[in-house]
């Protein structure tokens, strides 16, 4: 069973920038949708970004224009690089695998990813 390990969580002023990795811990991921979600205390869980096989990113509302979903070198990880952080994208984030792999139709239900990983943390202050 595959595992994903999220890193680069931290604390932050607002303005501030902050990269998220996403480990596999086997099997690749280039085969998968993968997808980036937050869920800030007392809130609903929100899709950040999702990346579809061929790279193609959709974002949530949100976080366009700030956030970027990236693929690395090696076929296991998943980034989420954050800019301009603000005090409202503080939240638990989570990177999740989709039990599929599909050109250009990533989503950002949660419900339709099968695999998540235990979160990392993220909070800015102003």
């Amino acid at each position: 069973q595959v595992q994903l390990l999220e890193s680069g969580g931290g604390s932050v002023q607002a303005g501030g920038s902050l990269r998220l990795s996403c480990l596999a811990s086997a099997d690749s991921i280039s085969t998968y949708d993968m997808a980036w979600f937050r869920q800030a205390p007392g809130k609903e869980r929100e899709g950040v970004a999702c990346i579809d096989l061929d790279g193609s990113p959709r974002y949530g509302d949100s976080v366009k224009g700030r956030f970027t979903i990236s693929k690395g070198a090696t076929e296991n990880t998943v980034y989420l690089q954050m800019s301009n952080l603000q005090p409202a994208d503080t939240a638990m984030y989570y990177c999740a695998r989709a039990p599929w792999g599909t050109n250009g139709y990533c989503t950002l239900t949660g419900n339709l990813y099968s695999i998540w990983g235990q979160g990392t943390q993220v909070t800015v202050s102003s």
